[in-house]
């Protein structure tokens, strides 16, 4: 069953809503939790539910994503069942256009699949945080002789107005769906569901962007709908009309990383006492790019509530409710809180070390007070540097950092120079 399906990972866009963390890299390539990046996500999900034959379709700065993939998932050569591999997207005779939307994107890849043996396709986003088993999501369309699944996720009234929302019937079918409801118009779609969620005013169940489509359904939609760019706009609502359409619901934490804060909240969850979503379960551990750093070395640094990823060195003084990432440099005397420090994809040199023409070295300086902000990665920031995010600072893209809902993003290779205010 599992060695029948085929699991194909959305790259979205141009990933406008993530810049500028996209402004050099796709959005699946975007780093998360220290050490992993935004695709390690789905593609974990997919090792863990025994789907190994995994697609990922991108279109913009796919550089970064091509390098990570190659680097990280290897299967064994005398298998050739187990693969992930790029589909960027293509000129070709029968298409001149970039992908559409996610369902174009699929239509236009579609192709590159048909020496595999397949009878499921698994469609999934680059860019969301959870742990699902999608074996129990293809067991259970198999067992319902189900055309398409879509995973659903309970939600209250206010985040209802932000998702396309599916009615279900008792046997988890799904007769209707609207896209973004007003709220004026909630009450016409509460679903059944257990007590303790309807006690938590959790009745809506929101499609999760996740779908498993039976081949045939799949083709004969895109046959039929030959002008349909976008899964959840147009092929879904063709498809309840004319084919059986389940609700898989499901309970657990999943959060949408598809803007600036969504992503910062994300990150800072993870260093809660008790984060809901769990990086330390070894039976569902997110698997990411070796690269046999040494452990991170610590001194006078007092830490609460901080994750910190290896071959860091850190002098800091404080860091308060952070996400240190690999190879990060941080000076004596700096504090840090509410942050997401990216890190560095290199060691400089002891002679890089050396600041020279006022460009301090790659890393955080000495005596530094960063609030509220995105460190990326290779920035370099000075001695003295105070950088305070919050509400009272004023949106925009500027020369070496952007600020994006009060949070202030230094940008990926840019520099702050000692004494600088933000």
């Amino acid at each position: 069953m599992m060695d029948k399906t085929i699991a194909v990972i959305l790259g979205g866009g141009a990933g406008s809503r993530l810049y500028p963390l996209t402004k050099s890299r796709s959005k699946p390539a975007v780093p998360i939790g220290g050490k992993y990046r935004l695709v390690d996500i789905p593609i974990s999900n997919c090792l863990h539910s025994d789907v190994r034959q995994i697609y990922v379709l991108t279109q913009f700065n796919s550089a970064s994503l091509n390098r990570h993939i190659k680097n990280t998932y290897h299967f064994d050569s005398f298998n050739r069942k187990g693969f992930v591999d790029i589909l960027a997207a293509e000129q070709t005779p029968n298409s001149q256009q970039w992908y559409q939307g996610t369902a174009d994107a699929v239509r236009q890849s579609i192709h590159h699949m048909e020496n595999n043996d397949y009878e499921y396709v698994l469609i999934l986003s680059g860019d969301q945080l959870y742990q699902m088993n999608y074996r129990a999501v293809i067991e259970k369309h198999i067992e319902r002789g189900a055309d398409l699944t879509i995973a659903t996720i309970p939600v209250n009234g206010e985040d209802a107005t932000g998702f396309g929302i599916m009615k279900t019937e008792a046997d988890g079918t799904i007769p209707t769906f609207i896209e973004k409801p007003g709220l004026d118009q909630l009450s016409d779609w509460v679903s059944e569901v257990p007590d303790h969620l309807r006690d938590q005013g959790r009745v809506y169940l929101a499609s999760m962007g996740i779908y498993v489509f039976s081949r045939k359904t799949l083709l004969d939609l895109f046959n039929k709908y030959e002008d349909a760019k976008d899964f959840g706009k147009e092929i879904i609502p063709a498809a309840l009309s004319e084919y059986n359409v389940y609700s898989h619901t499901y309970e657990g934490y999943w959060t949408d990383i598809g803007t600036i804060k969504s992503f910062f909240e994300a990150n800072l969850e993870l260093t809660n006492e008790l984060p809901q979503f769990d990086l330390y379960d070894e039976s569902r551990q997110i698997f990411t790019r070796a690269r046999l750093l040494p452990a991170s070395k610590l001194s006078g640094t007092t830490l609460e509530k901080t994750i910190i990823a290896e071959g860091g060195i850190i002098e800091a003084s404080r860091i308060e409710r952070a996400v240190i990432g690999i190879r990060s440099r941080i000076g004596r005397g700096t504090t840090i809180c509410n942050a997401i420090v990216m890190g560095n994809d290199y060691y400089p040199s002891l002679e890089q070390l050396e600041t020279t023409n006022g460009i301090p070295p790659v890393g955080i300086g000495q005596r530094c007070y960063i609030n509220n902000a995105i460190v990326d990665k290779n920035a370099r920031i000075g001695n003295d540097v105070r950088i305070n995010g919050g509400d009272h600072l004023k949106d925009g893209h500027y020369d070496n950092y952007s600020v994006v809902d009060g949070i202030v993003i230094v940008t990926k290779s840019s520099v702050i120079k000692d004494g600088t205010v933000i």
